[in-house]
């Protein structure tokens, strides 16, 4: 500010618009008049206060930038975490498709195997052998509707 006069008259007009701005907030705060004359700051303050005003912009800007950051960041991992999680879901729903067809194949061998082995069962009870054919049949039948 002290080596280039363009740059120092900058600082101070931005300085000085501060002031403005502020001393205005805090009497609308508290309930003075507005419209009372502002007295600019002089030169030297004017310059301490842009020199102040720019290094909070800086702090300022620099923590916006790394909260930007850390959400982008996080945003990303949850991203991360979704994309798992729909993954372990797929591979849940091919393991319980897989299971469904297992458990009908067995059916399909459970209702095979249980024709095979009535096959000799069917045939013995269907000759007749006077009263204990009877009984036999009854029998039969009481086993085949505990089965079903």
């Amino acid at each position: 500010a002290g080596v280039n006069p363009k740059f120092r008259q900058f600082i101070i007009n931005i300085a000085q618009a501060n002031h403005r701005f502020t001393t205005k907030l805090q009497r609308r705060a508290s309930g003075r008049v507005t419209d009372a004359v502002i007295r600019p700051l002089n030169e030297e303050r004017a310059v301490q206060a842009a020199a102040d005003l720019l290094g909070e912009l800086f702090a300022f800007t620099v923590a916006g930038a790394a909260l930007v950051y850390e959400v982008q960041r996080n945003a990303r991992g949850e991203a991360k975490k979704e994309e798992k999680r729909q993954l372990e879901l797929a591979e849940v729903r091919r393991n319980h498709e897989k299971m469904e067809k297992e458990i009908e194949e067995m059916k399909q061998r459970y209702c095979v195997l249980h024709e095979e082995l009535s096959k000799p069962l069917t045939a013995q009870i269907n000759k007749p052998k006077g009263l204990a054919w009877l009984f036999n049949y009854m029998c039969f039948q009481n086993a085949a509707e505990k089965i079903q």
